[in-house]
């Protein structure tokens, strides 16, 4: 065997022992769950959520898109898809976002009005800014469904 083909075995090989190496980390890397963590775990998200709804209660913006909704399910529900979202290990068991919303004809106002309340909840509960925005980044995607753009 050539010196140039062996040179060639030995750079398949590294690449090849890269590509498996590499692929066996990520595999056993753990997902990033550090918005999870600053957002107070399940626990924390789950009363971020509550003073939302008391927010949502109070807002006559919004209030009336309410009435008649199983605030325990709702709670639950909430509470799971922004634990899953934020990268905890719930798992959000709900309705899809667009049937839920599908009859609400959600306005702009109504919506930023939602968000406005989701802030003013995650600072009540003293979450950091910078997961505040990490976690409205998530849920942006959303919006079309919410809003059936």
């Amino acid at each position: 065997m050539g010196l140039t083909t062996m040179k060639t075995y030995v750079a398949v090989f590294m690449i090849v022992t890269g590509l498996v190496l590499g692929g066996c980390q990520s595999l056993h890397s753990k997902p990033d769950n550090t918005l999870y963590l600053q957002l107070g775990e399940r626990d924390g998200i789950a009363n971020v959520v509550e003073d939302l709804l008391y927010l949502i209660v109070d807002d006559e913006r919004i209030n009336h898109q309410f009435k008649g909704v199983d605030v325990a399910q709702f709670h639950r529900n909430l509470t799971d898809q922004l634990c899953e979202l934020s990268g905890g290990p719930c798992q959000y068991s709900g309705r899809e976002i667009r049937e839920a919303h599908a009859a609400m004809n959600i306005t702009n106002t109504q919506f930023n009005a939602l968000t406005e309340n989701l802030i003013l909840a995650m600072e009540a509960n003293q979450i950091p800014t910078a997961a505040q925005n990490r976690l409205i980044k998530q849920l942006l995607p959303l919006y079309p469904d919410i809003r059936h753009l």
